[in-house]
């Protein structure tokens, strides 16, 4: 697969010397979803404004499309679309004045533009506005809108910062499914957005980016496995020098063991007494609790990859039917949590 954007050491020092990107190599394949995450001023903005074609980078390369962002800044711009966070559309225009300003400046032929607009405000569900001034639109009918300014030019590659933010759920959900469209019709979507569920659900691949280095990159779900992976390494050391140090209290070293543990809960149709005390007979779980509502709470082995299944063997073998289960795995959350904690204070300079 060819990938959309590529850099090379990319690079931006700024004149008082702040390094906001450091050295940046990233990989973005063509027609995937990817989310670029980062805490406030990791370097995020100053990276897709080099992309994008806003400012110059101080050393290293880009491509974009295989346009080099220096060297063809044109070529480059005419493949991108970009749905910033705070909508730039002119207020006192209609939806369709503005997407009709847009066509224009990327040079859509007029003897097509006003059909593509209109089909654009189909697949948006918005062109029952196109006739309304876009000061007066909700923020969900804005984020419509500006999509349709922003494809009309049918770009490759689509920038999308935050773009749900301050959404309800229904509109949303109505902007998730049409993002997944958009990249089944061809588009690569880079997705910029603290909705870790968002970036989780939608994105095939996610890079973590802190004090202007990529501190993490793979599918979500690699990335979940890596931390699960990486807590059992560290759980492993930490409890063998536990171990070795008398002087640790017995609360201490509990401490850390229930790191270890990851939460399970069922809901049985049939539950009776019988069935929780042969839960307890399973190894991997170290607590049960009834709860009120008559869900029974778990502590499980998070490092036993059999733990879940033996517990739902348990449960079937004694008669229980299951209604509902979850576990509680690592997040997206956690790994941006962990990828972002440690910080070189001189990279705060």
């Amino acid at each position: 697969m060819k990938n959309a954007i590529e850099t090379h050491d990319l690079t931006k020092v700024y004149s008082n010397n702040f390094k906001a990107v450091n050295s940046l190599n990233l990989e973005i394949p063509d027609q995937t979803i990817f989310g670029m995450l980062g805490p406030n001023g990791a370097g995020k903005t100053t990276t897709i404004k080099m992309l994008t074609c806003l400012i110059q980078p101080t050393s290293g390369t880009a491509t974009v499309g295989g346009y080099d962002v220096q060297k063809n800044p044109d070529e480059v711009r005419n493949l991108l679309g970009m749905v910033p966070q705070q909508v730039s559309l002119y207020k006192d225009l209609t939806v369709m004045e503005n997407s009709q300003l847009c066509a224009d400046y990327y040079g859509v032929p007029h003897d097509e533009r006003d059909s593509r607009i209109e089909d654009l405000m189909e697949l948006v569900d918005i062109k029952y506005a196109k006739d309304k001034v876009v000061g007066q639109l909700s923020g969900g009918q804005k984020q419509k809108a500006s999509l349709v300014a922003s494809l009309v030019h049918r770009p490759d590659i689509l920038f999308l910062d935050e773009p749900t933010i301050g959404l309800d759920p229904t509109t949303k959900r109505t902007l998730w499914d049409l993002i997944r469209e958009l990249n089944d019709s061809g588009h690569t979507i880079i997705l910029c957005s603290h909705d870790m569920h968002e970036v989780d659900m939608l994105c095939d691949n996610v890079g973590i980016i802190n004090t202007g280095n990529l501190v993490a990159y793979d599918t979500p779900q690699g990335l979940k496995d890596a931390l699960l992976e990486s807590n059992r390494q560290e759980m492993t050391e930490a409890l063998t020098q536990i171990s070795e140090e008398n002087e640790v209290s017995t609360s201490t070293k509990e401490d850390f063991e229930n790191l270890s543990l990851r939460k399970m809960s069922v809901l049985l149709k049939n539950q009776d007494e019988g069935i929780i005390n042969q839960i307890r007979l399973i190894n991997d779980v170290k607590s049960i609790e009834v709860a009120r509502n008559g869900r029974i709470n778990l502590r499980i082995d998070a490092f036993d990859d059999m733990a879940v299944q033996n517990v739902l063997d348990k449960i079937s073998q004694s008669g229980g039917i299951i209604k509902s289960i979850y576990t509680e795995e690592p997040s997206l959350e956690d790994v941006f949590i962990k990828s972002t904690a440690e910080v070189n204070e001189d990279d705060r300079v």
